[in-house]
């Protein structure tokens, strides 16, 4: 794997990629967001890129990303300087300056806007995040096992209205910000979680950024050799953490069911198989799928992640840009071991997103 020293904007579509595959159908559509990291790179220059081992103990690191429905971003995006203003409402709270910038999850336009953020603010960002994939709420990351704060939490629009949000736990803080992000138009910017250097060696995801980038490359590889589903495979099987992989099914989409409820894109995706007679398979989403069943029998369920890519081209495709008719093939990967952990799956496991069944590790599935 090759580690990302600068982001640079012939970097950016591969980020882009990869990162909306790790989405798992979540995380806002990425060419939005790449636009806007290109035009902030171009502005004000290519942001450094720190490991985490390499950071101070000390460090004030702060995270950056948007909040709200998918569907509704893909209608009103944000413009960068609200990206870069929640930073600074935070940084002005707080009595600190940031050191560095920490994405708080891979996902199509989240894994920019960090990007934005740091580049018009001068400041390194970190190879790493909060899941190593995308996930609908808040609190719903490998922060809050180790007892890390949401908040102080700032939120800004694009008309540069701002809030603090302040609160006892990350749970009620996601159920707070919600409710601000619906009054400003179903999309805000948001800085939280706050915290140490130390802290995120401990619980951080490592090197994100970096195999966003090799997902990435391997799909646009795959295509010049014109098999990138098997190209995007092989790459997966060389991470530390996606390395448990497989087409879960092959397909075109017969029929959807999407609502925009409580400020997520939540509903059904149904698939019929292109050839031979296997049972239909439908897949469960909350801004990222959630579990994947075929003939009731589950195939993926989260942590893990479930992600959907154009079977010809191995083009992610996010929950809110799937149709019907598509032909696509459906891939489950493994989480980052700390993704699966006991104290994890208290946090994000399926019977938090109202899923009664108990997670188990995709290998273990058929």
């Amino acid at each position: 794997m090759t580690k990302l020293k600068y982001i640079k904007s012939e970097n950016l579509e591969d980020i882009a990629r990869g990162a909306a595959f790790l989405g798992a159908g979540g995380g806002g559509y990425p060419l939005i967001g790449r636009l806007l990291a290109k035009q902030a790179i171009e502005e004000f220059g290519p942001p450094k890129v720190i490991q985490v081992d390499d950071l101070d103990d000390d460090a004030n690191i702060f995270s950056s990303a948007m909040l709200g429905a998918p569907s509704i971003m893909l209608e009103k995006a944000a413009g960068g300087d609200d990206i870069a203003y929640a930073v600074e409402i935070l940084e002005k709270r707080l009595g600190c300056r940031a050191d560095a910038i920490l994405p708080m999850e891979m996902g199509g336009i989240n894994s920019m806007v960090p990007i934005v953020a740091a580049a018009r603010l001068g400041l390194p960002i970190i190879d790493a995040d909060g899941m190593g994939r995308a996930f609908p709420e808040l609190d719903m990351v490998t922060f809050t096992i180790g007892g890390i704060s949401a908040t102080p939490m700032a939120l800004t629009n694009e008309h540069l209205d701002s809030i603090i949000i302040e609160t006892k736990t990350s749970k009620k803080a996601e159920q707070f910000a919600r409710v601000v992000t619906t009054e400003m138009g179903a999309a805000s910017c948001i800085s939280c979680y706050p915290m140490k250097g130390r802290q995120v060696k401990e619980y951080a995801v490592k090197e994100t950024l970096s195999l966003a980038m090799g997902i990435g490359q391997s799909i646009q590889q795959g295509r010049e050799g014109m098999n990138p589903v098997d190209s995007l495979l092989a790459y997966l099987r060389s991470t530390p953490y996606y390395n448990q992989c497989k087409v879960l099914f092959d397909g075109k989409v017969t029929d959807l069911k999407r609502e925009i409820s409580h400020g997520w894109s939540v509903g059904h995706c149904f698939l019929e198989a292109i050839e031979g007679d296997q049972p239909h398979m439908e897949i469960m989403f909350q801004n990222e799928y959630l579990v994947a069943r075929q003939d009731g029998k589950i195939r993926a369920i989260v942590p893990d992640l479930i992600c959907t890519v154009d079977r010809e081209t191995g083009e992610p495709i996010p929950a809110e840009q799937i149709r019907y008719g598509q032909r696509i093939k459906v891939i489950g990967t493994s989480a980052a071991p700390i993704m699966r952990s006991p104290e994890a799956l208290k946090i994000f496991g399926p019977r938090l997103f109202g899923i009664d069944a108990d997670f188990t590790p995709i290998e273990e599935l058929d």
